[in-house]
């Protein structure tokens, strides 16, 4: 720093600095709103039954031969687990009725 340069020059004027905090507010603001919208338990509920309903959709596309999804790994994963439960669903459902006969 020269002996010419005053202190002005270093630090920021009151101008830039109020900017500065307008826009940390509107990015502060922006990240409360986007943590609000993912804790929200309406918004997860809604997310749970959209991802359940296309695992319905994958499955029955599945069983009609037309493949798992080949895009999302997410999906297929969900369809297996949709087929999984169901398996086992039947397969508890058929030892309780072969239990209660013996």
């Amino acid at each position: 720093m020269t002996e010419s340069s005053s202190p002005k020059d270093t630090k920021k004027s009151q101008a830039e600095l109020e900017a500065e905090i307008a826009v940390t507010r509107k990015e502060l603001a922006a990240t409360i709103d986007d943590l609000t919208t993912r804790l929200d338990p309406r918004v997860a509920a809604s997310h749970a039954a959209h991802q359940a309903k296309q695992a319905a959709v994958d499955t029955g596309n599945l069983l009609s031969g037309g493949g798992l999804p080949d895009r999302d790994p997410a999906r297929s994963r969900n369809v297996k687990v949709l087929i999984g439960a169901v398996v086992a669903g039947a397969a508890l459902a058929v030892a309780a009725i072969v239990r209660r006969k013996s």
